[in-house]
């Protein structure tokens, strides 16, 4: 329990990194400097208004300052990046695979939130985890190894068609991200991934249309779908294909 509590915590600090990191890459600002402050009355915050989860809980959600309301979205990455790294040993067990979940994981946590404030995912971002996980793949390779370079081919110029076909319906980012993201699953993942992060883009959409959330024709985010597609393919992929297979024979 110790163990599990020690990966949950890095994962929320881990969490409000990234928050910095997914507001701060797409307006080509530091991410170190200037201090975090508050977005309406430039209140620099304090170490204590900086604890993930706990500071926004104790503040009722507000800036201590002006008493603006804070947005969700902060400590909800933060809370969800800390499940998401103590989850991971649960599902994959305690093996090196472990190191290659937690990028991953990170990697679509910065997404997240690129692709909810200024639905844009950076470059920037997409090259430093490609060479992240080149190197992990190159110590904790796919069996077969080349897999990976098949994987990349096929999320790449899967997308890649589907962006020409549908006269830019697709963006760049995610023709990129896609092409990374088979090149760390292998093929039989990531086309499990497009499926999967295609349905829940679908229904969801459609869901919030019906409430009234989204309007017909605007376009909506697609960051978060690949989000939960790809990382439900990850974890579970093996055994929705082995399900899926079973149905077939």
């Amino acid at each position: 329990m110790i163990i599990f509590l020690y990966i949950f915590l890095t994962g929320l600090i881990l969490g409000s990194f990234y928050n910095v990191v997914g507001l701060r890459v797409p307006l080509k600002m530091s991410i170190m400097h200037p201090r975090s402050a508050c977005p309406y009355c430039k209140h620099v915050l304090s170490p204590l208004e900086l604890i993930p989860v706990l500071s926004y809980v104790f503040q009722g959600g507000k800036c201590r300052s002006c008493k603006a309301p804070i947005s969700p979205l902060y400590p909800g990455m933060e809370l969800m990046t800390g499940l998401l790294f103590a989850i991971s040993p649960l599902i994959l067990g305690w093996t090196e695979e472990l190191l290659v979940s937690w990028s991953l994981i990170s990697l679509f946590v910065i997404i997240f939130i690129t692709d909810i404030k200024y639905m844009v995912i950076p470059d920037k971002i997409l090259l430093f985890f490609a060479l992240n996980f080149l190197l992990e793949r190159i110590f904790i390779p796919l069996n077969p190894w080349w897999d990976s370079i098949i994987g990349a081919a096929s999320g790449l110029g899967i997308m890649l068609f589907i962006s020409v076909a549908s006269k830019g319906g697709m963006g760049g980012g995610d023709v990129k991200l896609f092409g990374l993201l088979g090149f760390v699953m292998g093929i039989k993942l990531v086309l499990l991934s497009m499926f999967l992060s295609t349905l829940f883009g679908t229904v969801i959409g459609l869901l919030l249309m019906a409430a009234g959330r989204v309007k017909k024709g605007k376009p909506i985010p697609f960051g978060p779908f690949i989000f939960l597609g790809t990382l439900t393919a990850y974890f579970f992929g093996q055994n929705i294909l082995a399900w899926y297979f079973r149905l077939l024979l």
